[in-house]
């Protein structure tokens, strides 16, 4: 199989450059200043055991690659926002043989939320979910960093419509082989939805800094609360807390690397790199969208979304949102929604 990674960022140029690194073909996917580093001077992919440079064929979209061919595996990476964009670029391209990837290619995404995969079913008929616990940083154009250890992350995936398959199983054999753990579950979406509440506090962090200290704490609690209470009133099930830790355990434990200092999250990461974009509509967006659906107030939730769109909009710095300001906000939302 080869992989097609679109969106070779933090989280795709780590999945992309172990890949390469385990012998399996990898193609990147990428635009702008980062493409043109990839092309000129390869992937630097920055790991626990030092600096690692990837020569990989590197393009912009389909079109330089000619037909796909069918043992293509296409790994979306890109944030939620632009996951509409990406799939109407790479579903139409011809594969060898006859069809479109649409038609024939398996795709996987590896984001956050739980949108993309539903996006993709309406342009591709072979869709993966992954769950992804992969602490990396897009450190600069060419260079992605990724600390965790022993194992570089653990990718639960399966079909996005539920169950699981021997293409599945193949594509877990060759994550594992590249410092994965790669589990093949039958319910992928329980996995997403608990990784869900934990993304809940990107925004927070993105906005205002590290959760730290009680009052920054208490926030993240009530608004991870108010995901928890939309969740239950939708019957959606996922994960608990203490699935989560039994199944990480030790395994993804992230060290500290020279030159590669880990600033945030991904939202933290896109106020830092100026995208003008943030993934909240897709986290938080996603607690407000089912509250109004199954009559939970989330005004946390809606505070915290609206408040990462202008940090994004207007390229505002991250973390300069001082925690008792965002705290008094909070709370002023709570009563007016009350």
């Amino acid at each position: 199989m080869r992989y097609i990674v679109i969106g070779a960022g933090a989280v795709g140029g780590t999945v992309g450059g172990r890949l390469a690194q385990a012998g399996r073909e990898v193609v990147l996917v990428a635009r702008g200043g980062h493409l043109t580093a990839l092309a000129g001077h390869g992937l630097r992919l920055r790991v626990p055991e030092g600096e690692l440079t990837y020569r990989l064929p590197a393009v912009e979209g389909p079109e330089p690659l000619g037909e796909l061919r069918a043992d293509d595996v296409l790994l979306l990476a890109v944030k939620t926002q632009d996951t509409a964009a990406a799939l109407d670029a790479w579903a139409p391209a011809p594969v060898a043989g006859g069809g479109t990837a649409g038609q024939r290619l398996p795709l996987l995404c590896l984001q956050n939320g739980v949108e993309s995969p539903r996006i993709a079913l309406r342009r591709f008929r072979r869709v993966y979910g992954v769950c992804v616990w992969l602490p990396a940083t897009f450190v600069e154009p060419g260079v992605v960093s990724a600390p965790g250890a022993p194992l570089t992350g653990i990718l639960h995936l399966g079909r996005a419509e539920g169950g699981t398959d021997d293409t599945a199983r193949r594509i877990a054999g060759d994550l594992a082989a590249a410092r994965f753990e790669a589990p093949v579950v039958p319910d992928v979406a329980r996995w997403q939805y608990a990784k869900l509440l934990g993304n809940l506090a990107n925004a927070q962090e993105a906005l205002s800094g590290p959760i730290e200290g009680a009052a920054a704490e208490g926030l993240y609690a009530r608004v991870r609360a108010e995901g928890e209470a939309v969740l239950a009133a939708a019957r959606i099930a996922h994960a608990s807390v203490e699935e989560q830790r039994a199944v990480r355990g030790d395994k993804v434990n992230p060290v500290p690397l020279a030159d590669a200092p880990r600033g945030g999250g991904s939202s933290w990461q896109s106020l830092v790199r100026g995208t003008g974009s943030i993934e909240a509509d897709y986290l938080n967006g996603e607690i407000v969208l089912l509250g109004r659906l199954y009559g939970v107030p989330t005004p946390l939730n809606e505070l915290l979304q609206r408040l990462a769109g202008t940090f994004a909009r207007e390229h505002r710095a991250a973390g300069s949102l001082p925690p008792a300001d965002l705290v008094r906000l909070a709370d002023e939302a709570r009563q007016a929604s009350a």
